[in-house]
């Protein structure tokens, strides 16, 4: 399995024969890929955890272009079928609900404390005979991370750490520890001013409370599990 980061919150994970694309803002300021970069790299599916501008991004015209369904909220769905996705081409889920998508890949979305244009924000655990991957979505600290770290084995989680509009350094730190993931990678900061961090800052906090190894991740960077 590997993890390839596109900035903010957008990531590539491959694993078998899948190539799950989350948070497909590829044209932010940090990205060093274009939109048709990720077309040509021919995702099977689009994960959204909320519609807000930074997360959908270019979803529907990537998925246009490659025919790969999007997973969401059952809200969202209807939001990218009003696009022009059609409904064939979407997967409804809801929190605490999962999919399966063969080769013993499952999905499962987990809440996230946040906002949305439509339905409601989230998470998703992607778990897979090669490892399991959290991608937090954009969320403040909660104690239910403890069960999701209870429920789900996770080799890495994947945590924004800009503050402002997510949880921060210190709080994400924390979600570590409850998390009990193994690896972790800060996200959605430094985009722009306002989520501005210091990402090692968050890695010697984390250090300091849990057993994870943080990976720093730059722009373009794939992470090998």
């Amino acid at each position: 399995m590997q993890i390839k980061w596109f900035g903010h919150a957008a990531f590539m994970v491959e694993v078998g024969g899948a190539r799950l694309l989350i948070d497909p803002w590829i044209s932010n300021p940090l990205s060093p890929a274009t939109p048709q970069d990720v077309i040509n790299a021919r995702p099977t599916h689009i994960m959204i955890t909320h519609d807000h501008f930074d997360h959908m991004g270019e979803a529907v015209d990537i998925a246009k272009a490659t025919k790969a369904p999007i997973v969401g909220t059952f809200e969202l769905t209807l939001e990218v079928a009003e696009k022009g996705i059609p409904e064939a081409q979407t997967m409804p889920l809801n929190i605490g609900g999962t999919i399966k998508l063969g080769d013993g890949i499952e999905l499962y979305m987990t809440p996230a404390l946040h906002t949305a244009n439509r339905g409601a924000p989230s998470g998703f655990v992607i778990a897979t005979p090669e490892g399991t991957v959290y991608h937090a979505g954009d969320t403040a600290l909660f104690r239910d991370m403890e069960l999701i770290g209870e429920l789900y084995d996770i080799d890495v989680a994947l945590l924004p750490i800009g503050s402002v509009f997510t949880m921060g350094p210190r709080e994400a730190a924390i979600a570590t520890q409850l998390l009990r993931a193994r690896r972790v990678v800060p996200m959605h900061y430094n985009t722009f001013p306002l989520i501005k961090q210091d990402p090692e800052d968050f890695k010697a906090r984390v250090e300091a409370v849990s057993r994870a190894k943080v990976f720093v991740m730059k722009p373009g960077d794939v992470l090998k599990v």
